[in-house]
């Protein structure tokens, strides 16, 4: 199934180089124009780490998408008002498209709750990466704080290994 991510979540993985962990999730990874924008403008603002979002892009890793027909026109206008446009066309695309969307916007979660949709977000995707072994814990708990420190994730917790005690309990 094709993803949709949004700025939060490229954000994160672009402070800590590892974009490519998208395509562990899908072959075909999407960016929402709307998304882009935001992108752009966090180049302008200074936070360069973004210029890997255009190298994911020109090297096709990442895809760019847009609304393209009049029902996913009029579920984005649809939306509520207090999501961003990335969110909200993210969500309107995803909708209509039956696509999974990441995201770690708290509106843009309890939205797609709404529409029934498969969405993550980057916890998600760091206990996945994890269960696969492609990092440790402890590895990606220092991936966690760079995210929190550069790329102002705002975690809600900020050690990994809370989400693997009840795991762990399990097989003692």
């Amino acid at each position: 199934m094709p993803i949709l991510v949004d700025t939060t979540v490229l954000s994160n993985l672009a402070v800590v180089d590892r974009l490519d962990w998208l395509t562990l999730l899908s072959d075909t990874c999407y960016l929402a124009s709307a998304v882009y924008d935001e992108i752009q403008r966090g180049l302008a603002e200074g936070y360069a780490f973004l210029a890997r979002v255009d190298q994911a892009l020109d090297s096709g890793q990442l895809l760019l998408t847009t609304l393209e027909n009049e029902a996913e026109w009029q579920r984005y206008r649809a939306m509520p008002v207090k999501l961003q446009h990335g969110e909200a066309m993210s969500l309107a695309i995803a909708c209509i498209r039956g696509w999974r969307f990441l995201s770690d916007d708290r509106a843009a979660r309890a939205y797609a709750d709404q529409l029934n949709l498969s969405y993550s977000g980057m916890l998600g995707l760091l206990g996945f990466v994890i269960s696969k072994g492609v990092v440790t814990v402890d590895e990606a708990n220092v991936l966690l704080h760079t995210m929190i420190a550069q790329a102002r994730y705002r975690s809600p917790i900020d050690d990994l290994n809370t989400l693997f005690e009840d795991t762990q309990d399990a097989d003692r």
